[in-house]
């Protein structure tokens, strides 16, 4: 018992990327109509999202469907999740990496198209959380495949989910252009 609490305590702050007081406290409805403003200019009208599970505890799962549910229903700003990879735009990956789960990982990062954007919800997606260093877990999701963006919490809340994606699709038009 002692040894979980050590564990417990030694486990490191992860880094956060988007933190909450930084965010806007904006109406929910408000950020969906931003999210459905650059979802339509960036997306061509809809966002598709695959969401991975590589072993969590299934809070941060419980969250995202709730995005999907009659209160929040974040198809209205044309945010879908889709059943394949191949038809994503962005990998949403939750929990730490299990060693089971490393070639399933590795193959719907594979079978994502250009440009991939891969986002780690939930401190253990981020950096393990307590099951940092378990035999079983190869800790946070970019220990196998390159994560672009976080969203830290556990679980975070749906709005804040939303609020991230906001920060993220913001970050992404704002990026300076790489072709030459």
């Amino acid at each position: 018992m002692l040894k979980f609490f050590v564990k417990i305590f030694k486990t490191p702050e992860n880094i956060i990327s988007f933190p909450k007081n930084d965010l806007s406290q904006m109406d929910f409805f408000e950020i969906g109509e931003k999210i459905q403003d650059k979802v339509k200019k960036m997306f061509s009208g809809s966002l598709a999202i695959r969401q991975i599970d590589a072993g969590s505890d299934n809070a941060c799962e419980q969250e995202l469907v709730a995005l999907s549910n009659s209160f929040y229903d974040i198809e209205r700003f044309g945010i879908h999740f889709v059943a394949s990879p191949r038809h994503a735009d962005m990998l949403l990956v939750t929990g730490p990496v299990t060693r089971n789960m490393v070639k399933a990982l590795k193959d719907a990062y594979d079978g994502t198209p250009d440009p991939k954007i891969v986002v780690a919800i939930g401190d253990d997606a981020i950096g393990g959380g307590i099951f940092k260093d378990s035999y079983a877990v190869l800790n946070g999701v970019d220990s196998v495949i390159p994560v672009d963006y976080q969203i830290p919490g556990d679980p975070p809340t749906p709005t804040f989910i939303l609020q991230s994606l906001l920060k993220i699709l913001e970050t992404i038009e704002n990026k300076p252009s790489q072709k030459k």
